[in-house]
């Protein structure tokens, strides 16, 4: 597994991380041994990143790679970057506050299991909330009183990425990015590069579109933000298939899994175009211990050719950029 590192994290993780989404739930059905063996399928793998956040399954998500944690002996070696904000309601910008802060992360910490949380990050807040000194100011409190060690945001926008650049002690910023969403590629991922803050890349697989395997007739769980979230009525479009209407990605995804390399699964060659246009860490989820180790191997894969680089965004610029481009 490669190895990255960003300044302001000061700390070695591998460039395949997991996402814990699907651990809390709204992919569907899942279960705590499922769980269980996700994780350590993915650390024994040579992962070390995990992402989570506190409204996942409502803390289940959290309360899975605490027990996951504890049960390691090893448990020192992974990095947990959680987020919080999203308890209160979608575009809200008030409650954003030293004391709601101070309950979010006590809450993640006992779910956790630790003393300290590695990585919070506001968790898509409304671009007011990035706009408002006081929103750094308050962060830097809660290090202050070693309920964490760095703080991060996730955000919707590029717009909202390149500003929080101007935070000097940003450790982190998580993005949707893939070869669905190439925005960030054009300016933001060199400018955080620059600054040493890290770049968790979230949404890598567009929901599974780019793992080449969907039709026009897939079909999701009633639970799967996949079915109920396709028109944006219950958070962010952009999370599900990364914005991209769905018979649109599935046609454009077909066309990126001709050109997976021979060995490659598409979805590995979807995670290692992001990882090798300059991410530090990419976090798919995975629903089976067999992905999770599927992704993992990401980390030992070569680099994509140039001709299939260039054909990649050939696809992008002809199908996908004029229903995403602009909007993120």
């Amino acid at each position: 597994m490669r190895i990255a590192t960003a300044q302001r994290i000061g700390r070695h993780v591998s460039a395949i991380g997991l996402g814990c989404w699907q651990l809390g739930g709204d992919w569907g059905d899942t279960d705590e041994q499922r769980s269980q063996d996700i994780l350590h399928a993915a650390a024994d793998a040579g992962t070390t990143f995990f992402d989570t956040a506190d409204v996942y399954g409502d803390g289940r998500s959290e309360r899975s790679i605490g027990r996951f944690l504890k049960d390691r002996p090893d448990s020192s070696a992974f990095f947990v970057a959680t987020k919080m904000g999203r308890r209160l309601p979608e575009q809200v910008a008030e409650g954003y506050t030293l004391d709601s802060y101070r309950r979010w992360t006590d809450r993640s910490r006992e779910n956790l299991g630790v003393d300290t949380l590695d990585l919070v990050q506001l968790h898509c807040p409304p671009s007011a909330v990035f706009h408002d000194p006081q929103t750094f100011e308050d962060l830097r409190v809660l290090k202050q009183e070693g309920r964490i060690r760095d703080f991060g945001v996730s955000v919707e926008l590029v717009e909202d990425a390149l500003h929080v650049l101007g935070e000097d002690d940003l450790a982190s910023v998580q993005i949707i990015f893939n070869i669905f969403r190439r925005k960030p590629a054009e300016h933001f991922l060199r400018e955080a590069t620059e600054r040493g803050v890290a770049v968790i890349s979230r949404v890598p697989l567009a929901s599974g579109l780019l793992s080449g395997k969907y039709d026009a007739s897939t079909t999701f769980a009633a639970n799967d933000h996949r079915s109920y979230n396709r028109d944006g009525s219950a958070f962010d479009v952009g999370e599900t298939f990364a914005g991209v209407p769905f018979e649109v990605g599935v046609k454009a995804a077909q066309e990126v899994a001709a050109l997976t390399p021979e060995g490659w699964t598409t979805a590995q060659m979807a995670l290692r175009w992001v990882e090798q246009m300059g991410s530090t860490t990419v976090i798919p989820g995975a629903r089976t211990p067999e992905q999770a180790r599927q992704n993992a191997a990401v980390g030992e894969l070569p680099t994509i050719p140039d001709g299939t680089m260039a054909a990649l965004a050939k696809i992008y610029n002809d199908s996908i950029r004029e229903h995403v481009h602009s909007r993120w």
